[in-house]
């Protein structure tokens, strides 16, 4: 999955309008405008389309912890350079302050079936004997099980 793929996905889930994303940006003390978000949003054949870095997609998400969970007192935390969709599978498990079993709920929505060992192997660390990487198909129904969660009105 895209960077902008997972940004329009979370846009939806929680309603966010223009403003909304570049407050949730501003939580990370990165500044956007709203051309910058409204290009990234903007569907891949579209022409005004600009493609999410890693770097802005991972002060997107810091962003939203500080939006869900309230900013830490300190310096804010150093966005990762490179993403993957571990790194972002557990940056929404931080957001969402989700723990193992609530997340294999939100798979259920979408009945998508996964043990809790496999769930833990995504949140190890990538050296360990243990770790497993997100695919996408994993990724794509943690964000629409999110969304059949938390969209209002759906």
């Amino acid at each position: 999955m895209t960077n902008n793929d997972v940004l329009r996905r979370i846009r939806y889930t929680f309603d966010f309008n223009d403003n909304r994303m570049i407050e949730v940006f501003a939580l990370a003390d990165y500044k956007v405008s709203r051309e910058q978000v409204s290009a990234w949003l903007k569907k891949d054949d579209d022409s005004g389309y600009q493609e999410c870095s890693d770097t802005e997609m991972a002060i997107f998400l810091n962003g939203l912890i500080n939006d869900k969970r309230g900013k830490k007192p300190g310096p804010q935390v150093e966005p990762e350079k490179s993403l993957t969709n571990n790194i972002i599978f557990r940056k929404l498990k931080i957001a969402l302050n989700l723990k193992d079993e609530d997340i294999m709920q939100i798979m259920a929505l979408v009945d998508f079936r996964l043990s809790k060992h496999e769930l833990s192997a995504f949140f190890r660390k990538p050296a360990h004997k243990n770790y497993r990487e997100c695919k996408n198909q994993i990724l794509r129904n943690f964000l629409s099980g999110m969304q059949r969660k938390y969209r209002k009105g759906d």
